[in-house]
């Protein structure tokens, strides 16, 4: 079978269902817009299970997303979406592109979180874009923009408190959304939340925990996403 959609990180088959894909976790890495790639063996299970977990979280505490049920391994079932062609990021505190942009130092902590949106385009370079821009370009609406940061402002809220049960600070992270293919009215949470979208440290040691392991050659990113799986287990058990 010739998969519906492949992307970096996944690849999406269709089900007897034709509102419902499959959804397959690969093991391939990539960074810098894919200009940095490798393979690492069990990535794709371990992305796969910590974030089956943490939509099952989401879904318990009132957040809509795609997510049905997990096959095995490697593949869950999902609701099948149009998505939203603006990617939205919430910064808890400075890192990454945020530091490299402005040149404030790598972990100062945010008064209050800060909400950024780009343009869901590898071509492009995931380009920053403002409401402005989003309007104009027909990507969504001003009401589906505000419904996206009141919704990703919550899903950072419940994160934060879920993650720091698990030792770990959310430092930032990557929300897609999609609009539901048998209710195109309906917006849900989609894609995946796994150490691949999420900047996680450890709360004693500061320790990244989160695919920047690999953007940075810093080694052992099974090892750190293995342990976040763990942490997040003990969570949800």
């Amino acid at each position: 079978m010739t998969p519906l959609y492949e992307g970096k990180a996944k690849r999406l088959w269709a089900t007897e269902d034709p509102n419902v894909l499959r959804m397959e976790f690969k093991d391939d890495a990539t960074a810098f817009n894919g200009e940095k790639k490798a393979q690492f063996e069990n990535k794709g299970r371990l992305n796969n299970a910590i974030s089956t977990l943490i939509y099952g979280f989401l879904e318990k505490e009132g957040v809509p997303t795609h997510f049905v049920r997990q096959i095995d391994e490697r593949n869950v079932e999902v609701k099948k979406v149009d998505i939203l062609m603006v990617e939205v990021i919430v910064r808890n505190l400075a890192a990454g592109s945020f530091s490299k942009r402005t040149g404030v130092e790598e972990g100062k902590v945010f008064s209050q979180p800060i909400v950024e949106y780009s343009i869901k385009s590898d071509a492009l370079g995931d380009p920053l874009v403002n409401d402005d821009y989003i309007r104009e370009l027909g990507l969504a609406t001003p009401e589906e923009l505000a419904f996206l940061r009141a919704s990703a402002l919550k899903v950072n809220g419940i994160l934060s408190d879920f993650f720091a049960k698990c030792g770990l600070k959310l430092v930032d992270f990557k929300l897609e959304f999609g609009r539901l293919a048998e209710d195109p009215a309906t917006i849900v949470l989609a894609d995946e939340i796994s150490p691949d979208g999420c900047r996680l440290w450890d709360l004693k040691t500061g320790e990244k925990m989160d695919k920047d392991r690999f953007r940075r050659d810093l080694g052992g990113v099974m090892e750190a996403y293995e342990e976040v799986l763990q942490r997040v287990k003990e969570a949800t058990a």
